[in-house]
């Protein structure tokens, strides 16, 4: 159960029972050392009025504490809501402190400092399971303190979704009007000020303006953006100080500007002259023509809350952007971070190479809308959804500023003709420009400053670094991605012996694995199924995986016994990681290696470190062989094992990877439950690629951590029309027989064209047994996709392809053998060797 905790609430819980709570008990202090008049209450009043308003007729509760968690406000919305609050104490002058309730949405968020919902068996007390509340922190806009908590709380069935957004806006309302509260001080501030200078009646409006600044004070006309804020920073700077202090700024063209600090009771006042500054009374340089330019407390006022927000959203924006390596997400993350709390709407486009993964480089590639979020006038960026191709109009802050390369406020009219905001900001990073970022506010709300613009390339600095190493990534994983697909069968190859279906699913969030498979035709009918895992993701992985299925092809051409071909590629996995070095190797790599003979229906297999097959026989039953494990490849002096067993026409061997039966909940003993019970459950006689998408619909219906390689094959069988075999004598004269033997046959199979050449193989092969090998010597004649003769004996000294000298009286069977047929070979059995050869049937 732990495990499906929340974070946060199994954090307060580990607090809780560090302090010594019982869930079982529930006693909170009562105290009326309550401040009813205090900043809090007078700022909060009129918003939980509102607030009250508009959840009349619900059964939810408006709740405020202070800082110490003590309630000092209640509003329900329906009384039947009050007997239970006042059952557990929710009112005025109880303390909900986590210390003293236990979890809950107000001591928590309190304790935690961030926005916290605790619903129903997340309380740690019993007596609060009943209930869902949603608690806020309340921060004093100037010092960032936390004065309280707004919390609204329901039984925990007439919970809403809409709770937290609603008491977040009320909670930033609230937030607001402690912030007005600050400029009324303010305003007391500057008129103390004009008082003592005896300035009263030439004090100008003590109003402020719809940008929150007093009318009359600060920089004086005509400066330009940069004065204006190395002003106003450096004034801030002067009153946290608190001191009397006077301090000359250099500005642009030349000028100086004065600055004077004067201390206050409470605060302080910067006053400021400019040389020739017409808008300074007397137009000089003295006392006269020094002018108000900043007062506030030692908090700097409102100053300080614009600084702290853009400092708390470069710090929320350095955590939220970036979580993963996905550009389109990494897009997203961006607009989301800037809405609502820089930006009414926000934009970021791309160029398309940059979705690929690759770099742009005409700049004239086409823009893709990647991300946008907000409700502001859409005529301001056109009506372009996300995904489509965005056209720039020439001249628009867009396109000045991927030409210009810097960022563009501008605050003309939109194509629409209403007023607009707008910050255009190029995303550039490592020299690499990946698109244009934009961020617009409503007519309504207040234009963007110098800071903004600083904080909107910021931001787009950051946000570009977040989207480059997401398009560096992306294009490894093509990378990966194509090297694997290159590296993985493209198709089946032809073969008669058994009817094959396969999967390759890929790992959650697109991650390149090293699981690979192979269908490979061998000598006398048969075939080699191979299923390998190699360990880890990524390039590495999908390299190793080649290796590995290039090896397996090598060694199966020697028709080789499954554990010795294990055996060869164990000692090849060694020798290339002794040559890798402390590089990634290829040791703990798994391999399933099968024969499967359609004449004999016997099945071979051995495996290394991977999961057993399962078999599914024509009556629907479900079995895993018992087959020797082995050890993983690279371990190196261990030795594999081969089991053998009958396997009916018609069985289905399922070979696979372990990300099938294996998970971060999933043992591999369940995992194989799951498999057989998902095989069972397959209707009799279902072909292979049904099969499949039977146990990818049960056992894989989300991607997981791991990648699978999936692999069925439906066996077949050869028939006695399509064999014929004899026992030849040990007498050069039962060669003259035995061609006739197989002119028979071939003639039975309508092959009367392979006659001649097949009596010259025949008499050449048969001949080798009896002077060469050992007996007994058997021949055998298969009709498959090619026409197959093999010769059998008991010695192991197998004959090689050479060219003999003229003077030689032998050793030109071979040759000639070789110049007759498709492909020849030798592999060795536990009674000695065969020599096979295959001819191409006749179209």
């Amino acid at each position: 159960m732990v495990e499906s905790v929340r974070v946060p609430i199994l954090a307060s819980w580990e607090r809780c029972q560090t302090a010594g709570l019982d869930p079982e008990r529930f006693e909170v202090p009562y105290t009326d050392d309550l401040d009813p008049a205090g900043a809090l209450v007078r700022a909060a009043g009129p918003v939980l009025d509102r607030l009250a308003g508009t959840l009349s007729g619900t059964r939810t509760a408006v709740l405020l504490t202070d800082d110490r968690g003590l309630v000092i406000d209640r509003r329900a919305a329906e009384p039947p809501l009050l007997p239970a609050l006042d059952r557990v104490r929710l009112a005025p002058g109880f303390s909900y402190h986590e210390l003293d309730a236990g979890t809950n949405g107000i001591g928590t968020a309190l304790a935690a400092r961030q926005p916290v919902r605790v619903s129903g068996e997340e309380h740690f007390s019993a007596a609060l399971r009943g209930f869902t509340c949603y608690g806020v922190p309340v921060r004093h806009p100037v010092s960032g303190r936390v004065e309280g908590v707004l919390d609204l709380t329901s039984r925990y069935g007439d919970a809403h979704p809409l709770m937290a957004e609603l008491a977040r806006g009320c909670a930033l309302a609230i937030e607001q009007r402690l912030l007005e509260e600050c400029g009324e001080r303010e305003r007391a501030l500057l008129h103390g000020y004009l008082t003592a200078e005896h300035r009263a009646t030439t004090a100008p409006s003590l109003l402020l303006d719809g940008a929150g600044r007093f009318q009359g004070v600060g920089p004086p006309a005509g400066l330009s953006d940069g004065d204006e804020s190395a002003l106003t920073e450096t004034a801030a700077g002067l009153i946290a100080a608190g001191r009397r202090e006077t301090l000359q700024l250099p500005l642009s063209h030349g000028r100086t500007a004065h600055l004077l600090c004067r201390p206050l009771a409470g605060g302080a006042v910067v006053e400021v002259s400019v040389p020739g500054d017409p808008g300074s009374p007397g137009g000089g340089t003295g006392a006269a023509a020094r002018r108000p330019l900043l007062v506030g407390e030692a908090g700097v006022g409102r100053i300080a809350v614009a600084a702290r927000r853009r400092l708390e959203l470069l710090s929320d924006a350095a955590l939220r952007i970036g979580t993963t390596l996905d550009v389109p997400r990494t897009a997203r993350e961006i607009v989301e971070a800037a809405v609502p709390r820089f930006a009414d709407h926000a934009t970021v486009d791309l160029f398309c190479p940059v979705l690929h993964g690759t770099a742009p480089v005409d700049p004239g590639a086409e823009l893709r809308r990647v991300a946008a979020s907000g409700a502001a006038p859409g005529a301001a960026y056109g009506p372009h959804a996300r995904g489509e191709p965005i056209r720039l109009v020439p001249g628009s802050p867009q396109a000045r500023a991927l030409c210009g390369g810097s960022a563009v406020r501008d605050t003309s009219p939109g194509p629409d003709g209403q007023p607009r905001a707008v910050i255009a900001v190029p995303l550039r990073a490592r020299d690499t420009l990946l698109g244009v970022a934009t961020f617009q506010r409503a007519a309504r709300n207040e234009p963007f400053a110098d800071d903004d613009l600083t904080l909107a390339r910021d931001l787009a600095a950051r946000a570009a670094v977040c989207i480059d190493n997401a398009r560096l990534f992306t294009r490894e994983h093509h990378l990966a991605l194509e090297l694997q697909r290159s590296l993985l069968p493209r198709g089946v190859p032809e073969q008669h012996a058994v009817d094959v279906a396969h999967r390759y699913l890929p790992a959650a969030r697109g991650r390149v694995g090293g699981d690979w498979f192979d269908v490979i035709p061998l000598s006398g009918a048969r075939v080699a199924l191979v299923v390998g895992d190699v360990v880890g993701h990524g390039i590495h992985a999908a390299a190793a995986m080649g290796r590995l299925r290039t090896a397996v092809h090598n060694f199966s051409a020697l028709d080789l016994p499954p554990d010795e071909l294990l055996g060869r590629l164990d000692d090849l996995v060694v020798r290339l990681d002794d040559e890798n070095g402390t590089g990634p190797g290829l040791a703990g790599a798994t391999c399933l290696y099968a024969v499967y003979d359609p004449v004999t229906w016997r099945c071979q297999l051995a495996r290394a470190g991977h999961p057993p097959p399962a078999l599914l026989a024509p009556d629907g039953e479900v079995r895993f062989p018992d087959l020797p494990a082995g050890p993983p490849l690279g371990l190196g002096g261990l030795p594999f094992e081969t089991a053998e067993f009958a396997v009916p026409e018609g069985s289905g061997i399922v070979l696979y990877t372990d990300g099938l039966i294996e998970g971060r909940h999933l043992d591999p003993d369940t995992g194989m439950r799951r498999l057989g019970r998902a095989l069972a459950a397959v209707p009799r006689g279902c072909p292979p690629e049904e099969v499949c998408a039977a146990l990818e619909a049960s056992l894989r219906p989300a991607p997981s951590a791991d990648d699978v390689v999936l692999l069925v094959a439906r066996t077949r069988t050869l028939d006695e029309r399509q064999v014929a075999g004899w026992d030849v004598p040990d007498d050069p004269a039962a060669v003259s027989a035995l061609r006739s033997a197989i002119t028979r046959r071939l003639r039975a199979w309508g092959l009367e064209e392979l006659t001649f050449t097949t009596e010259l193989i025949a008499s050449e092969l048969i001949t080798n047994a009896i002077r060469h090998g050992a007996g007994p010597v058997r021949a055998t004649l298969l009709r498959d996709r090619a026409l197959v003769f093999e010769v059998a004996d008991a010695s192991g000294t197998s004959p090689r392809l050479r060219r003999a000298a003229t003077t030689d009286e032998g050793g030109r069977g071979i040759f000639l053998v070789a110049q007759l047929c498709r492909r020849w070979g030798t592999r060795y059995t536990d009674h000695g060797k065969v020599i096979w050869t295959e001819q191409q049937l006749p179209a």
